[in-house]
């Protein structure tokens, strides 16, 4: 016979700190950023992300080093920050079509989707977990290296001249990388509410950026349709709304394409892509 003995029954209570839907949500936020980026995780996890950053940080770096090493820049010119996240496009489309995905399709497939909503969370407050965390990941390859370039030649006394100035470029670029990043991650978002399969949605993310700018630049140029066909631009249409928020034209001519033009259509955009993840997980059946 054992010589255990039982003292009591029961369970114990937490003691803990209850921090709620802001605990939950908090939660939720920096284990989607793990897991996006690979951390705690095998080598293979890590690869997408390390590459994206990479692509989207290496041109600031190599802009900074030839500003050292032989003074000036192009800082002089205050367009000159629209025209870099036309060199970062493919960083970007890497991070929208391979890490956003991860993000939705994961959780439905693996059940923890459930898991989530049987804590303080909801539907509502898990998708608004999500949506920070893309944007937070998008924030890392496109406000990142302008900011980078900023300050590095604001050092080298390169940069914009006078506060002003320099408060006005600090502006358009945390402006420019918002504009992008939201936009972006609705669109990344829609297209991931449609499956629980990550590779279809990347394969469906990265389809619908380049068809829908090879289509629509066809459609006007070859077939002489309207410009406003533009604004189906997934690619275009946010790069452009850039441009025109640091001063300059663009590819798109003011007259075809006016600026309060392209702003209706990224809003407009910004409510069907996310009225559209909203009904898509209102009525799914999930199962605690």
């Amino acid at each position: 016979m054992s010589d255990a003995q039982i003292f009591d029954q029961g369970y114990r209570t937490y003691s803990g700190e209850r921090t709620g839907l802001k605990g939950a949500l908090r939660s939720l936020i920096v284990h989607s950023l793990r897991a996006s980026l690979g951390l705690g995780r095998k080598a293979r996890h890590k690869i997408v992300p390390v590459l994206t950053v990479a692509i989207s940080y290496l041109p600031a770096i190599i802009i900074l080093g030839i500003a050292v090493l032989f003074g000036g820049g192009a800082a002089d010119d205050a367009n000159y920050y629209s025209y870099y996240d036309n060199s970062i496009s493919i960083a970007v489309i890497l991070m929208v079509a391979f890490i956003v995905p991860q993000l939705l399709c994961t959780d439905r497939r693996t059940g923890l989707l459930g898991v989530y909503l049987a804590s303080p969370l909801n539907r509502p407050t898990y998708l608004l977990g999500k949506a920070i965390t893309s944007i937070i990941l998008l924030l890392l390859v496109t406000l990142g290296p302008p900011l980078l370039i900023l300050l590095g030649y604001s050092l080298q006394g390169v940069g914009p001249h006078g506060f002003g100035q320099w408060i006005e470029t600090f502006i358009k670029i945390v402006a420019s990388s918002l504009v992008l990043g939201l936009f972006l991650t609705a669109v990344g978002l829609a297209i991931s509410a449609t499956t629980d399969r990550w590779a279809t949605a990347t394969a469906t993310i990265i389809g619908a950026l380049i068809a829908s700018t090879i289509v629509t630049e066809v459609l006007v140029t070859e077939a002489k349709l309207p410009p406003a066909i533009r604004l189906a631009n997934l690619i275009g249409l946010p790069i452009t709304l850039i441009h025109r928020i640091h001063n300059d034209v663009g590819e798109w001519s003011y007259t075809d394409n006016p600026t309060w033009s392209l702003w209706l259509g990224v809003v407009g955009w910004l409510c069907l892509t996310l009225g559209f993840v909203w009904a898509r997980y209102r009525t799914l059946l999930v199962r605690r």
